[in-house]
């Protein structure tokens, strides 16, 4: 049977050890770059959604940035404010992480 060689990586690191490129990306960051995506897809603004949440814009605008790490209750109102229960979004960013981790393997061969 063959093995999976991974292309353009350069040189292979032992097993354990990860470069910069292999780094996944954090909770909340994919979590605040799904709140923005549908809050932008559906044209409102960062204050109204914020007021919509019942949490300051500030608080909004750094939770979108994956500056913070909201709480549940915070996750819950500002999918809320933007029509997502927080199943949805949780799906959809454990979505978002599988598809990022695809990418950061990148090209393979199989070699014989």
């Amino acid at each position: 049977m063959g093995d999976v060689v991974p292309l353009g990586r350069g040189r292979a690191e032992p097993p354990g050890r990860r470069g910069r490129d292999d780094v996944e990306p954090l909770w909340r960051d994919l979590v605040g770059r799904r709140l923005r995506r549908e809050r932008q897809r559906q044209g409102r603004t960062l204050a109204e959604t914020a007021e919509r949440a019942g949490i300051s814009t500030q608080y909004l605008s750094e939770v979108e940035r994956g500056r913070k790490e909201p709480s549940s209750e915070i996750l819950s109102a500002a999918a809320g404010a933007v029509g997502l229960t927080l199943l949805d979004l949780t799906t959809a960013v454990a979505h978002d992480l599988r598809v990022s981790r695809t990418s950061l393997r990148g090209p393979v061969a199989l070699a014989a």
